[in-house]
């Protein structure tokens, strides 16, 4: 039971199990907020369009009234309507959103890529080899100078 304990705790506090559940929240409450547009702004807007406003039972004007009965049986299209368009708004969002954040991504990986890359350390063989020429140099450069000395 304890290694199952232990197992579950590291599953959930992942990374990607987080922001996951972040990301179901926020969107939960995001949906309300579509809703919310797509009954009280959207629709009211396409009733006007259409002319097609019924009342409810209470003589208050209900949002698109589109529905029709078949042998007793209600078919509330208005319904529908609405959860498409809400469907529609959440992914259009979603696709603005995550398009922003792939050119954000981009933006990222080219300033990495801009960088300069540190040049490689010289081998043993060219440290060795710069040493030879810095001490011929060396030497050539004091024979030249005992030579005008003399």
């Amino acid at each position: 039971m304890k290694k199952f304990l232990q197992e579950f705790k590291a599953f959930a506090l992942k990374g990607n199990v987080m922001s996951m559940a972040v990301g179901v929240i926020i969107g939960g409450a995001f949906q309300s907020i579509v809703t919310s547009l797509t009954t009280n702004f959207i629709n009211p807007l396409i009733a006007l369009l259409t002319g097609g406003v019924k009342k409810d039972e209470n003589g208050n004007p209900m949002i698109i009234g589109g529905s029709f009965t078949i042998n007793g049986v209600d078919f509330n299209y208005g319904a529908f309507l609405s959860a498409v368009i809400n469907f529609l708004i959440m992914a259009l969002i979603l696709f603005l959103l995550i398009k922003g954040m792939n050119k954000l991504m981009e933006l990222g990986h080219k300033k990495q890529e801009e960088a300069p890359a540190a040049p490689p350390e010289p081998s043993k063989e060219e440290i060795l080899l710069s040493e030879i020429r810095d001490l011929l140099k060396a030497q050539n450069s004091a024979k030249v100078t005992e030579e005008k000395t003399e």
